[in-house]
C-alpha cells in the first residue's frame, strides 16, 4: 500500500457468514451423505466463516485493487486498475434476503473460466464498484489511453495510409507476375 495512496477500504457485511453457513448446509443436504455432518458443519462453520471474514480485505489504491483472504493459505491478489474490464454484481434469492451481493472482477486477458476475483458481502457494493471504475477511468484519462476523436483520426489516418501502400504494392506485384506469365507462354 505504501507504493500507492489508499483510496478506499471495502467493508464487509457480517450477514455474509450466514450466507456461507447456509451454502454449506445446502451442500450437506443435497449430497445426502452430508446430512449426518450438518451439526459438525454448523459448529465448525460458524468458527471458520468468522475467521475467514476477519481476514478478508479489499483495498482500492490509486493504481490497483488489492484483495487478501484465507485462513490456512493466505492469498493476495493485486490487480492493476488498467487491466480491469468489468466489475459485475450478482445477487441470488438468498443473497437478496440477507442483503448481500457478490462483486466479480474481470480483467483483460483472463481465461474464460469466470471472474478473476469474487467478493461476497461488500457493504454498499454498488458504490464500491463505481469507485473502482471511476478510479480506473481517471487513470486512463491521465495516461491518455482513452483517446479523443482527434487522436482516433490521427491513428486511423496512419493505418489508412499503410493499407493504401500495401494495396499499391500488391498491384505492382500482380502486374509483374502477369507480365512474367505472359512472356513464359
Amino acid at each position: 500500500i505504501s507504493e500507492h495512496r489508499l483510496i478506499r477500504r471495502a467493508e464487509f457485511n457480517p450477514a455474509v457468514k450466514k450466507y456461507w453457513l447456509l451454502s454449506g448446509l445446502w451442500i450437506c443436504i443435497v449430497t445426502v451423505a452430508g446430512i449426518p455432518l450438518i451439526p459438525i458443519w454448523w459448529i465448525f462453520g460458524m468458527y471458520f466463516t468468522g475467521r475467514y471474514l476477519a481476514r478478508l480485505e479489499c483495498l482500492l489504491t490509486e493504481q490497483s485493487l488489492i484483495v487478501r483472504k484465507g485462513i490456512f493459505v493466505r492469498v493476495e491478489k493485486t490487480v492493476p486498475l488498467d487491466k480491469i474490464t468489468d466489475l459485475g454484481m450478482v445477487q441470488g434469492p438468498i443473497m437478496r434476503y440477507l442483503n448481500i451481493e457478490k462483486v466479480t472482477v474481470e480483467t483483460a486477458g483472463q481465461s474464460s473460466q469466470g471472474a478473476l476475483i469474487g467478493l461476497y458481502g461488500i457493504k454498499d457494493a454498488a458504490e464500491f464498484r463505481d469507485a473502482v471504475l471511476a478510479q480506473r477511468d481517471s487513470l486512463r484519462l491521465v495516461a491518455g489511453s482513452s483517446p479523443g476523436p482527434e487522436l482516433l483520426e490521427e491513428e486511423t489516418g496512419g493505418i489508412h495510409d499503410v493499407l493504401i501502400s500495401i494495396r499499391d504494392s500488391l498491384s505492382r506485384i500482380e502486374t509483374v507476375m502477369a507480365s512474367s506469365k505472359a512472356s513464359d507462354e
